[in-house]
């Protein structure tokens, strides 16, 4: 079920496919006060807070205000560089009072959807004992009776990612509850390469889904649902600057938290996670709404065998675990929120590949890194034919 992916435009007549595509961009992009060019391309919309796409889903018809978006702040040195990471904000613009950056939709986006329903929406499953449908996985897991956030410091790379088809790459914390068969819940935030944006770049992105992705959820703003308030970071923007083999690392820091007053789940990041990008209603959700019950942090790409032969898509750095620090890809830092809301080290971490010989991981911890892993690899060599 990983066909989303592909690029399949064959759904209607001419017309009617048009009609289609212009109908979905006016849904997905809305009226903004203000656009910003970004370097790579991208347009940001700054967007109204109360005309974002969360606002079209029918359980969110008249959500109060939580959070309401704030006003940008003057950084320091420092700030900048761990906090505006994106191509779009480097030359110092940012929307205003009262609006959100939104990362503009593209046509061709809507092209490489299977169909218009299908757009930004993946199949992701986090299964543990077998490759699901071409996905693989380098995870750390910890399950337990209640968890209530979690936090990373995840590097940033730029992998080799196959076009033809076009596959993916990315790093990712899971906030996970309910069962893998029709009622998952799941609420994901990292980076990715690839889908689906239709360049290699490292873009920062969100997903979320309450029924095992079948029918509920997307990528970022995609679809209804996720409220944010940020007017700093746009979801699927492109991140920069990216890691350095055996060179200077970049690494940003995420975390998920359930807000103890209303139950939603919020999204901070920031040197000290002191910056909110936005956050999931509770509503949303069937498992989520209450409690996760899973937590995962580590790597996934798309192997689409496209030659007969395993894919060269890379994880992470494109390096095994062993090379370590400056060379393999990495976690650190790795919390999880118990149910006194305090961040507490992982009990019983689980490392997991799904296929050893094409990516790899190990764990420790240490002073320097606290939790953590190093995980990825190269795909395709001799041991991965």
């Amino acid at each position: 079920m990983d066909s989303d992916i592909s690029v399949k435009c064959a759904w209607g007549a001419p017309g009617e496919q048009i009609n289609k595509i212009s109908s979905r961009e006016l849904q997905i992009n809305k009226p903004a006060a203000k656009t910003i060019q970004s370097p790579d391309g991208d347009i940001i919309d700054c967007v109204m807070f109360h005309k974002q796409p969360a606002f079209d889903h029918p359980l969110l018809k008249g959500h109060k205000l939580l959070n309401p978006p704030k006003i940008p702040r003057k950084h320091n040195q420092t700030r900048i560089l761990n906090n505006k990471f994106q191509l779009w904000s480097l030359s110092g613009e940012t929307c205003s009072e009262g609006t959100i950056s939104i990362r503009r939709t593209k046509e061709k986006e809507i092209l490489r959807a299977t169909s218009i329903r299908k757009l930004g929406r993946t199949f992701n499953i986090i299964q543990k004992d077998s490759i699901n449908n071409g996905h693989e996985y380098a995870i750390g897991a910890v399950t337990g009776d209640a968890f209530y956030g979690a936090k990373a410091t995840i590097n940033v790379w730029a992998p080799h990612v196959e076009t033809n088809p076009p596959e993916f790459s990315l790093a990712q914390i899971w906030i996970v509850a309910g069962t893998f068969g029709t009622d998952l819940n799941s609420i994901e935030v990292g980076w990715q390469a690839c889908l689906p944006y239709g360049d290699s770049q490292p873009r920062l992105f969100i997903y979320w889904t309450s029924d095992a992705y079948r029918k509920t959820g997307c990528y970022n703003l995609q679809c209804p649902g996720f409220v944010q308030t940020s007017t700093t970071l746009a979801l699927g923007a492109a991140i920069s600057p990216n890691s350095i083999y055996n060179g200077q690392q970049f690494e940003i820091k995420l975390m998920i938290l359930k807000d103890p007053t209303n139950g939603n789940w919020l999204l901070k990041f920031g040197s000290n996670f002191n910056e909110e990008i936005g956050y999931w209603p509770s509503s949303l959700f069937t498992h989520l709404n209450y409690k996760a019950t899973t937590i995962q942090f580590g790597g996934e790409i798309m192997n689409r065998k496209s030659t007969g032969s395993h894919t060269s898509t890379q994880m992470g750095s494109g390096h095994f675990a062993e090379e370590g620090f400056g060379k393999a890809s990495y976690f650190k830092n790795l919390q999880v929120m118990d149910s006194n809301r305090n961040l507490i080290p992982l009990p019983n971490l689980q490392v997991l590949a799904s296929n050893q010989n094409c990516y790899n991981i190990k764990g420790g911890t240490n002073h320097f890194m606290g939790n953590y892993f190093y995980y990825g690899g190269p795909g395709k060599n001799d041991k991965c034919p």
